[in-house]
């Protein structure tokens, strides 16, 4: 076993020249010796008769890194995703669930919907099954058959079909369950907890032998997973959070001295609050978990909400709801059911904090208005951006199960699509890094204090 809990022997990697390193995804050949092939359905299928080349190349890998310098190694690849030549499976023999666990996220429909239309009209499977709320769904919960008909409009709702879950996660019930009901293509739809079930779940399909393929579709309206570019429902989401905050500016405008407070979702990374600060240009301050920030004192928060006050009248403050953690609570020990730590409602903590500090210095009265929008940015249908990418995710894992690779996730890489083992998605959280261009443009946009020097003695707010 490697530092993070994976077994090396089970990690598929191929070098090559400069540096070239293909992180490579199982595939059931790896276990299962001699599995005959079958031509792909795709050869006869009208949609795909007008493309030049509709089969991906063996050899095609996606660099991890886009950004090279002459003298670079060529770095860690991934394996292109996309119909294959040959499959796996003959259709008539499929037959498929799909699960979705966690907290909602637009586009979780639309993804179903395109993975049940996907096995349907592309390779011709009929038997799809929906596995209803979340892991526990597959030994608590009976199944619902789905077809293209079931799902033709899901994807104008919110939220899931099928229901979801935190937690029930039992591999050798699930693993049973999925062996009984002779189920031989699993969709896991989820976030980085979820996608680490998946993962045992396929380890122990592996260690039986079975012919089953798991293939998840990675899920979290914070986009904290790594090594992809951005996650289904994020585009969403940032442009819900913009209705919050222009309601917070049009509060903050009506009245003297008037602050909108918004939080917003990022448990623990700040990109939803970060882009929907770039977005909207009426955000004053942004807040994120990744950046440390102080009350008291020179440079603090409270001298610069005073200073924009002066400036301009009025004021927006947005925070993520991981934010300044450690400021509003002693050390939080309660876990939800995935294992996450409780917070602690930040934005109203500080709206009391401030209305607190400016009655105390009687030198300015203000109006704070705090508006809580989290889990309407989650809750509504999928933008016309996020109901492209869930297709493409959706049928990227369709073909990648076909084809017989399991144990991996479709994910878009530099703008293209590929599949990638369970472990580098598990294994960290993608995060802001406050010392990279982007951070600098927000802050340049809206021209608050980095927050990261506080003056000596000034202990309240450091992170």
């Amino acid at each position: 076993m490697d530092s993070n809990g994976v077994d090396e022997q089970e990690m598929k990697l191929v070098q090559g020249a400069a540096g070239y390193v293909l992180e490579d995804v199982p595939h059931l050949t790896d276990y299962i010796l001699d599995l005959p092939t079958y031509p792909n359905p795709l050869q006869s299928n009208p949609a795909y008769s007008v493309v030049r080349q509709y089969f991906v190349d063996e050899d095609d890998t996606v660099p991890q890194k886009i950004v090279v310098h002459k003298d670079s190694p060529r770095g860690t690849h991934f394996r292109r995703a996309g119909p294959r030549q040959k499959v796996y499976f003959k259709p008539a023999d499929v037959r498929a669930c799909i699960v979705t666990c966690g907290g909602l996220c637009p586009g979780l429909n639309t993804v179903i919907r395109e993975i049940v239309c996907g096995l349907h009209y592309m390779y011709g499977v009929t038997e799809v099954l929906g596995v209803n709320c979340g892991f526990s769904g597959f030994y608590s919960k009976n199944t619902v058959t789905l077809t293209p008909k079931d799902v033709s409009d899901i994807h104008k709702r919110g939220g899931t079909m099928l229901g979801t879950s935190r937690g029930g996660h039992d591999t050798s019930k699930i693993v049973d369950n999925i062996q009984d009901r002779e189920i031989n293509q699993v969709y896991i739809i989820g976030g980085d907890g979820t996608q680490k079930g998946a993962s045992a779940i396929y380890k122990e399909i592996r260690r039986r032998g079975l012919k089953v393929a798991v293939a998840g579709i990675p899920k979290t309206i914070d986009n904290d997973i790594p090594v992809i570019d951005k996650s289904f429902g994020f585009d969403t989401a940032v442009e819900e959070a913009q209705r919050a905050i222009n309601a917070a500016h049009v509060e903050a405008t009506s009245v003297e001295n008037g602050i909108g407070l918004v939080k917003l979702m990022g448990r623990y990374s700040g990109f939803i609050a970060m882009y929907a600060t770039l977005a909207s240009r009426d955000v004053d301050c942004c807040l994120i978990p990744e950046s440390p920030f102080y009350l008291e004192g020179k440079g603090g928060l409270y001298e610069f909400i005073a200073k924009r006050l002066r400036e301009n009248g009025h004021m927006v403050i947005v925070v993520a709801e991981g934010a300044g953690q450690d400021l509003v609570a002693e050390s939080i020990e309660q876990q939800d059911a995935s294992g996450n730590k409780l917070l602690k409602d930040v934005g109203l903590w500080m709206s009391l904090k401030i209305k607190e500090h400016f009655a105390k210095q009687r030198k300015m009265d203000i109006t704070l208005k705090y508006i809580d929008p989290t889990y309407m940015i989650r809750a509504i249908p999928a933008n016309a951006s996020d109901n492209v990418y869930s297709t493409l995710l959706a049928q990227s894992a369709v073909h990648g199960a076909m084809a017989g690779y399991t144990g991996f996730i479709s994910g878009l890489v530099n703008g293209r699509h590929t599949y990638i083992p369970f472990n580098r998605i598990t294994e960290k959280q993608n995060k802001v890094v406050i010392t990279d261009r982007m951070w600098a443009r927000m802050l340049s946009s809206t021209n608050q204090p980095s927050f990261m020097n506080p003056p000596n003695g000034v202990t309240e707010g450091a992170n």
